[in-house]
């Protein structure tokens, strides 16, 4: 099937993916010696997860980035037990995982409505604490999307990512001929003619030497991470970062960006990927192309052929290689179609996985004695 689409570009400048909070929970209330009165809890500090927020909403909303619950209320002749405080709730984006600065996991939000306590109020007085209130649970965390788009495309500098996401949406984001131009990511819509939406992430350039944090490295391997497919953006004439760099071809690139993924975490090979070769208008790409497919073919004995540093332990298999030209449009249909079916093909594999797991968990569930065995004799 074929869809027809239009896309959108949206260019954020500031794209926020991570935040750092300072929370704290509130004081309890005194307690009243004299009638035996109970001090108020202090209020609680919850992330809440929420459609429709982003986390760069929440830094320019609070610049300060201190959320402060309420303090409970000290006992009194008129209300012997104090009220509790007042909770103070963070809205953060649906998809984010909640870590304490050390890195200790303290939860993930992936459903709207989902809560996470974060730092917990303090007790009211009472007798054991000879009517003396504690404070509240003050940490730092942050807050990290798990996912910030539905494909993210992997590619040298100057392979042509933002060009193809210009030609896409007729944005305008920044390009010109040297290598980085894309510093941080810039996320897209591609909307389909029945309202469906597929979001895509246009990353920093990747570098050789990526894995041991060279040039943007850990911050982009990062990002590749949140993504539910890679495409991979292949200059068909090759690539060279500088002068004194060596030269790397369209096969020896597709080799080189899958072992910076493997070396980087090797579980990144496992996510499906669409190989787009472009710039397929430049002089000789047609003859660059057969020479590639020949290679992608028989991507074992071909990789053996190549140099040794750019050789990966594991191969990339692609779902599907589309050759393109972001300057004329040769190709964009096939790929905006592609692209769609290749994700709906996820989510239908990922659904019966999913629905595989509960009918399993369900029969662990069932006890054996429950189970009867009709028109059988049971033996003793």
């Amino acid at each position: 099937m074929v869809w027809t689409s239009r896309v959108c570009f949206r260019k954020y400048g500031n794209f926020v993916d991570n935040i750092r909070l300072y929370v704290r929970g509130g004081s309890g209330g005194m307690g009243l010696p004299r009638l035996g009165g109970l001090g108020g809890n202090g209020g609680d500090v919850l992330v809440v997860a929420k459609k429709d927020i982003t986390l760069k909403q929440i830094k320019d909303k609070h610049p300060n980035k201190r959320f402060t619950a309420g303090v409970g209320s000290n006992s009194c002749i008129h209300a012997l037990r104090g009220a509790k405080g007042e909770d103070a709730q963070v809205f953060a984006p649906v998809g984010i995982s909640v870590t304490t600065d050390n890195g200790r996991i303290l939860g993930e939000l992936n459903c709207e409505g989902d809560r996470l306590l974060v730092a917990k109020g303090g007790h009211g007085g009472t007798l054991h604490s000879g009517f003396l209130p504690s404070k509240g649970q003050t940490r730092q965390i942050r807050l990290d999307l798990k996912l910030i788009a539905d494909l993210g495309l992997v590619g040298f500098p100057n392979a042509g990512k933002s060009s193809l996401l210009t030609a896409l949406s007729h944005a305008k984001p920044r390009i010109a001929n040297y290598p980085f131009t894309t510093l941080r990511p810039e996320i897209g819509k591609v909307m389909y003619d029945d309202h469906k939406q597929v979001s895509v992430a246009d990353l920093p350039g990747l570098i050789e030497g990526a894995h041991v944090n060279k040039g943007m490295g850990h911050k982009f391997l990062k990002h590749v991470e949140r993504t539910k497919q890679l495409m991979f953006v292949v200059d068909i004439c090759g690539f060279q970062l500088a002068s004194n760099s060596p030269f790397r071809s369209a096969f020896e690139t597709v080799l080189l960006l899958t072992k910076e993924l493997e070396l980087y975490k090797e579980e990144l090979l496992g996510k499906p990927a669409i190989l787009v070769i472009n710039k397929m208008d430049l002089p000789g790409a047609q003859s660059h192309l057969r020479e590639l497919e020949a290679h992608l073919e028989s991507q074992d004995e071909s990789s053996q052929l190549s140099p040794e540093d750019v050789i990966p332990k594991s191969l990339m298999h692609f779902t599907h290689i589309v050759p393109v030209s972001a300057t004329t449009g040769l190709g964009l249909p096939l790929l905006k179609s592609l692209i769609r079916q290749s994700l709906e093909e996820q989510d239908i594999i990922e659904t019966e996985g999913q629905r595989g797991e509960r009918l399993l968990k369900l029969r662990r569930e069932i006890p054996t004695s429950s189970v009867h065995s009709w028109g059988f004799t049971q033996l003793t």
